[in-house]
Formats: structure tokens, C-alpha cells, sequence
């Protein structure tokens, strides 16, 4: 294959992979929209401007403002960052093939405030190599840059637009409708996937009116469904926002009167990036004790043009995109971040004591003091009661996957759910077991490569799971169903694919929690 490619903006060269790589081309830090900075700052993504000559594809973009720690690409090494970042990389076997191979669009993740696709772990290269795929990883904005709505403060001569991360990835999946064929890509079948609050993208995408018809197939893997806002808490957020901004000692949650919308634009415009995100930093801090029912404060902002309904509800009534799904979590999710990042509700084991018998400090989104008792009975008994680790997880990530689940299926979507139990020797004694982002490292073939000391001394069991999940994601994008042992999620069965050392087929494994879950979100389990 060709490793230049002319696209629809110019020409572009790739770089040829070597040693684990070899047998894979590569194409880095291609643009998908103009810089959105100056007049762009706010503003929907633009069309890129053509490219100049040959344009060497071989560096990732920048990656978008944040704490400079998450932008970490190995020993000492640091992804620069930039306003500047949308941009995207593509990643395919090196050998032409006689049909247009599927194609596979990675949204990573980090809360909407952090993620950089220069991470080693979104390395596409492996997944291509060992699927027969084309790969797209993209980088969109986040934190107060694309993931808080300050659309109230727009005006007729200066505009600001709502749900910029979402438009984003619009953006950069309609660059594959345009280009992706030129690489050997089928542009008729398209697989968005992400994972933690890129999984939260994919189901947001899924009831996204303007995604429709740009991808075939979806995976959310561990999404985070309650990293959505309101209109009115996104308001009320970048109210907050914007006075901090014009009066550093302002202590958000203190009241006061709102900033004038000619003042409000001018400080948001004139303001640096450092200080938007040192001032985002301080919104995140205030959010958990708003009284909002939140605990982060970026995410798509449902009940607007953009995004008419909030993600679970549409699945709910049946308006998600009639596309095929894989979605799950992980069995062991919270234990990263009660034993390293600080970014859930209660999420050290010592603000968790005491959780039962209220469970306040977990389910923050659940206003209902009935359902929220419903929801610790629950988890009192069965595998791992009386476990507020577990608890605390599975209010992030599985319960509120649970109502999009049911609801995604039930409108007669082939809809196929896992659970990743798998872990190894040094995640059982570092005790981090399944926790949050370890599926990612078989599904691109990282226990090989970036993530070998996670395996060492299990290199058969990495192995394995490699070759089962990387199996799975790649039949699904090529025929829309994963290989033949996985079947699909219904109503009468919720069968459920459990990825471990023998990975097997289990129906409905916690019913009452699931119930539970249902019912918190006002959906009537059958």
C-alpha cells in the first residue's frame, strides 16, 4: 500500500511501522477542522483549510489543554498542548486488500477534561494489524473548551455554540465519509467505539441528530451515561464559570449577580487557555457540593438543538440510531480511582464508610430517596455485598448503562453486553483487579507492547484475551455481529459475554440490581 494518500484537503504521507508495528502504515496529526481559536474559540468546528505541499504525517497533534501529568507519552515525555488540536490519525495494514476494509473510529476518554490520542494505549497500529481494519483515533475538544455549554452568552455578532466535543466528533467522522476510502476504507461500514467518557460519546452520538448515517455500528465500552447536563444545570454552570472568571476570589455557589452577556463574551474571548482551564479546574472543585446532582461538570448538554434529548431517554423511547451495539464495564471499575485518580463521588474507601445505609455519597444522581434505598438494598447481598467499592462503580458506570441497555434493545437493535473480569498477576497484587480502562489494553493489543508490565508472568492469559476481544471488536465492525458464541441481548434472555481466562456466556448476572437500576431511571423491568 501507498503510503501517500491524497485526501480531500491534500496530499499526506505516512510512516511505515517497525518492529511489533512492522506490517502497518501510519498517517499522524492530519487536521479534520480549522485551529478553533481566535474567532473560532466557541464556535462549531470549521472545515480545515487545504493542506500545503505533501503534508508529513508523522506526529501526533497537539493535545488539548489540561494537566500537564495526563498528557504523558512515556518516560519524561509530554504531548505538547494547544488550543489547536483537532486532529486526527489512521492507522491500516500495510498490505492492499481486494475489498474496503472496515473501518473503526476511536473517541478516547477522561472524564471530558483530560485524553490526549498521543497516549501510548491508543496506539491503533496493533488493532489494524491483527483485525484487517482501518483505525481512526481523534482528538476533540474537551473541559471548559468543548464540554461546557456557553451558548447563553451568545449574540448576533459573535456566536458561541453548544455541544462542541460532540460536534467535533461529527467533524472528524464526517473527514472519514470524505477521505477514509483513499486509505483502503469502506465509508458504508463504520464503527464508532470509545471507552469511559468516550463511551459516553458513543451513546451520546447515538442520539445525535447530525451523526446519523456517518457510522453503522457502535461500542461503548465502560461509558459514564450521567456525564451529560442538563440545559439548565450547563446554564447555571457557566454562570458560575464566567464570575469566577471575571473575579478570581469569587467562590463559586456564593451567589451574586449574573455577568452581563457583553462582559461575559469579552472574558471569554480575551482570556488565555491556562487561565479557561486553571478556572475549570475550579468549577470541577464545586461542582460534587453544588447541589446539582453532578459530579463533574463538563459533558454534552441534552435539551438543545444539538442534542434534543438526554442519551438514556432516547434510548428509552426508542430514539437512538438503529445501529448494532456493544457495550459493557468492567467487573472491578472503581478500584483506579478509589486507589489513584480523584474524579467520582466518595471515592476513597474512607469518605465510602458509612454509605450504607443511605447511600448518598454514591448514587449523587439519583434524586429518589426510595430509589436509592432500593439500590443499597441491593447491594447488600450477592457478589461482593456490603462492597461500597462495587457500589460506587457500578453508580458510575453500569447502573446508568443499564436503562440505555434495555432501551437500545428493545427498539429491536442487535445490542451485545459484556462484563470484563479478566485481570493478571500484578493488577491481583496491586489490587486493581478488572478496574476502570484495563479492557482497553487486549482490545489494542498493548500487553505486547505499552502495557507488558501489567502482563508479566501471564503472557499465555494476555495473550489469549488479546486474540478473543480483538477477535470480537474486529468480526463486529466487519459484519455488524461479533463472533458466533456471543449472543445477543434481550428482554427474555440478557445474555451477557463475561471476558476472562475461559470467557463464557452468562444470562442476567445481577437481576436485582439491574431492577433496581430500572427502576431508578423509571423504566418498568419486564
Amino acid at each position: 500500500m501507498n503510503d501517500l494518500i491524497a485526501t480531500a484537503e491534500g496530499l499526506v504521507v505516512g510512516v511505515r511501522g517497525k518492529r511489533l508495528r512492522a506490517g502497518t502504515i501510519s498517517w499522524k496529526g492530519i487536521p479534520y477542522a480549522a485551529p478553533p481559536v481566535g474567532p473560532l474559540r466557541f464556535r462549531a468546528p470549521q472545515p480545515a483549510p487545504p493542506l500545503k505541499g505533501k503534508f508529513l504525517a508523522n506526529r501526533y497533534g497537539k493535545a488539548e489543554i489540561q494537566d500537564k501529568l495526563y498528557t504523558a507519552t512515556g518516560a519524561g515525555g509530554f504531548q505538547p498542548m494547544s488550543e489547536d488540536c483537532l486532529t486526527l490519525n489512521v492507522f491500516s495494514p500495510d498490505r492492499i486488500s481486494a475489498t474496503p476494509r472496515p473501518v473503526m473510529v476511536f473517541i478516547h476518554g477522561g472524564a471530558y477534561l483530560l485524553g490526549a490520542t498521543a497516549t501510548p494505549l491508543y496506539d491503533g497500529a496493533l488493532l489494524a494489524k491483527a483485525g484487517g481494519v482501518i483505525v481512526v483515533t481523534i482528538q476533540y475538544r474537551f473541559g471548559p473548551f468543548g464540554c461546557l455549554d456557553f451558548s447563553q452568552f451568545s449574540s448576533p455578532g459573535r456566536k458561541i455554540d453548544d455541544n462542541l466535543c460532540l460536534r467535533d466528533q461529527v467533524a472528524a467522522l464526517e473527514w472519514v465519509q470524505r477521505n477514509i476510502a483513499s486509505f483502503g476504507g469502506d465509508p458504508d461500514n463504520v464503527t464508532v467505539f470509545g471507552e469511559s467518557a468516550g463511551g459516553s460519546a458513543v451513546t451520546a452520538l447515538l442520539a445525535t441528530p447530525a451523526a446519523e448515517g456517518l457510522f453503522h455500528k457502535a461500542i461503548a465500552q465502560s461509558p459514564a451515561n450521567e456525564l451529560n447536563l442538563s440545559k439548565d444545570t450547563a446554564d447555571h454552570l457557566a454562570g458560575e464559570f464566567v464570575k469566577m472568571l471575571a473575579d478570581r476570589s469569587y467562590r463559586a455557589g456564593s451567589g451574586g449577580a449574573p455577568i452581563e452577556k457583553s462582559r461575559a463574551l469579552e472574558l471569554l474571548h480575551s482570556a488565555s487557555p491556562e487561565v479557561l482551564h486553571k478556572v475549570g479546574k475550579k468549577l470541577t472543585a464545586y461542582t460534587p457540593q453544588s447541589g446539582l446532582g453532578e459530579f463533574l461538570p463538563f459533558g454534552p448538554t441534552f435539551g438543545t438543538d444539538y442534542l434534543p434529548e438526554e442519551p438514556n431517554q432516547a434510548a428509552r423511547h426508542g430514539n437512538t440510531h438503529p445501529v448494532p451495539l456493544i457495550i459493557g464495564t468492567n467487573r472491578d471499575e472503581a478500584n483506579l480511582f478509589t486507589k489513584g485518580m480523584s474524579l467520582l463521588p466518595g471515592n476513597n474507601r474512607d469518605s465510602l464508610e458509612g454509605v450504607f445505609p443511605t447511600g448518598e455519597e454514591v448514587f449523587v444522581s439519583v434524586p429518589d430517596p426510595a430509589s436509592r434505598t432500593e439500590l443499597v438494598e441491593a447491594y447488600r447481598v450477592g457478589h461482593r455485598g456490603g462492597d461500597p467499592v462495587h457500589m460506587l462503580g457500578d453508580s458510575v458506570f453500569w447502573g446508568p448503562a443499564v436503562p440505555f441497555i434495555e432501551g437500545h434493545a428493545a427498539a429491536g437493535n442487535p445490542t451485545y453486553v459484556y462484563r470484563y473480569d479478566f485481570d493478571t498477576k500484578v493488577l491481583r497484587a496491586t489490587g486493581m483487579r478488572a478496574t476502570h480502562a484495563m479492557e482497553l489494553f487486549p482490545v489494542f493489543g498493548m500487553f505486547r507492547s505499552f502495557g507488558a508490565g501489567l502482563a508479566a508472568g501471564d503472557w499465555r492469559n494476555t495473550g489469549k484475551i488479546t486474540r478473543v476481544m480483538q477477535g470480537h471488536w474486529s468480526t463486529f465492525a466487519r459484519t455488524s455481529q461479533p463472533e458466533l458464541q456471543w449472543t445477543r441481548y434481550t428482554a427474555e434472555h440478557r445474555d451477557t459475554m463475561v471476558f476472562d481466562v475461559h470467557s463464557r456466556m452468562v444470562s442476567d448476572p445481577y437481576p436485582e440490581r439491574r431492577e433496581a437500576w430500572m427502576r431508578a431511571h423509571g423504566q418498568v423491568p419486564a
